[in-house]
């Protein structure tokens, strides 16, 4: 789906030191990000990095093609759960059915009803190179399978109920993945 920026919506569009969120139709968006091999102390400082762009930007989640790296790394702070990095998070169970609204913080301004899974578990590296796994449900599932999406550079607007996008200026308070 190609987006059309309405006028009044193109100053979100910007993309600066100040605001490092790449935006689209940016083609790191929509290629598929590369595992990491090796976790090092460079991926740490990484997700350092992302989770103050992502806080910085009022968001819930971040994934790295967000910030032009094309590296399988996200971050995600739902409401109730800590910041947390992954790297090569893959979703390895997916249960039940919710519809909910998204948006994107690399297509700000564009929000519609998407449809996932409402219980994913997800496995992954911490920022140490450890495995880890967690169960997700409702919000934070929703969050989960948006940024793991986006490493496989598939946005919000590929699954989204057509009948159901607006646009809207976000507010400060708003929470957008």
């Amino acid at each position: 789906m190609d987006v059309v920026v309405p006028d009044e919506f193109k100053y979100l569009y910007v993309q600066n030191k100040e605001k490092p969120v790449v935006k689209i139709p940016a083609e790191v968006l929509r290629q598929k990000a590369a595992e990491v091999v090796k976790v090092a102390r460079k991926h740490s400082l990484l997700i350092d990095d992302m989770i103050r762009i992502m806080k910085q930007a009022n968001g819930i989640g971040l994934a790295a093609p967000q910030i032009g790296i094309g590296q399988r790394i996200l971050v995600m702070a739902p409401q109730g759960m800590r910041a947390t990095g992954f790297i090569n998070p893959v979703i390895v169970k997916a249960e039940g059915e919710q519809v909910g609204q998204e948006g994107c913080l690399s297509i700000p301004g564009l929000y519609g009803d998407v449809k996932r899974a409402d219980f994913v578990v997800v496995e992954a590296l911490d920022r140490k190179g450890r495995p880890v796994t967690y169960e997700f449900e409702g919000l934070a599932a929703r969050v989960a399978q948006h940024e793991i999406d986006h490493l496989d550079g598939v946005l919000f607007i590929d699954k989204v109920d057509p009948a159901t996008l607006y646009w809207s200026h976000p507010d400060a308070d708003d929470e957008v993945e």
